[in-house]
């Protein structure tokens, strides 16, 4: 189980990491290697929603997942100089977080699915 718990733990910091790194080298990256960052960052969010969130954290995930997805929605690249960059660490953070947010809905329904009614 420790050895889950650092997994899902070094997941999150990387997928975090790389989602910055990704967004400050907006315009910079090519198509292909754009592909690559987006399929590692969905592979780290699909680890970080099967170890990292437990039944307490759900909700506070679920709705923190909510919020960057509103902040996405925002026209960030009109701010002058940054908007670009933010724009781009949003997106990248998004598909970081959007299959873990997956997971933990999915989890969450079954275990809601699953206990009869009272």
């Amino acid at each position: 189980m420790e050895m889950n718990n650092s997994l899902g733990s070094w997941a999150f910091i990387l997928g975090v990491l790389i989602a910055i790194i990704a967004g400050l080298a907006a315009g910079s990256l090519d198509v292909i290697t754009t592909g690559y960052m987006a399929v590692v960052l969905v592979v780290l969010g699909l680890v970080v929603g099967f170890l990292n969130i437990g039944a307490k954290q759900v909700t506070d995930f679920l709705i923190a997942a909510i919020a960057l997805v509103a902040v996405g929605a925002a026209n960030l690249a009109t701010i002058p100089m940054i908007g670009a960059y933010l724009a781009s660490m949003v997106m990248y953070l998004a598909a970081f977080v959007a299959p873990a947010a997956l997971i933990v809905a999915l989890k969450a329904i079954y275990n809601t699915a699953r206990t009869p009614a009272a």
